[in-house]
């Protein structure tokens, strides 16, 4: 059902499914992740913000298993240049901000540090990028 809505609202739009998609459905389907982390961080408890984030991002793609097995034929192979693009650019954000534990950039500026402005740039030219294509 949210599959449906999703393509229907993108088509009402006029707005691609692909970026409606890595944009507004993203944004909406992280809610809970948002929720969770804001009261984590009111506690005091940047750990479980952290963990609930990358937890997710470690767990979700273990879904083309399941959607492979699923389906009985293998949907990475099957997947269109747009989903690749998007799963690609998941993986260098994802990345950038591993680095960024390790590294642990000190300077700051508006309040974040150079990898979330780097990672904040990236997705906006992603997007960018994926209406492109």
């Amino acid at each position: 059902m949210l599959e449906r809505t999703s393509d229907l609202i993108a088509r009402k739009t006029g707005v691609s499914g692909a970026i409606f998609g890595a944009t507004a459905l993203a944004a909406v389907t992280s809610l809970p992740e948002v929720a969770t982390g804001m009261a984590a961080i009111r506690l005091g408890d940047c750990e479980l913000a952290i963990s609930d984030i990358f937890g997710g991002n470690g767990f979700l793609p273990t879904l083309f298993l399941v959607a492979s097995l699923l389906s009985g034929r293998a949907v990475l192979a099957t997947m269109p240049p747009s989903t690749l693009y998007l799963t690609a650019l998941g993986i260098l954000l994802t990345s950038i901000y591993s680095i960024g534990f390790i590294v642990r950039p000190r300077r700051q500026r508006f309040r974040m540090g150079i990898d979330s402005l780097l990672v904040l740039s990236l997705y906006c030219l992603g997007v960018l990028g994926l209406a492109t294509m």
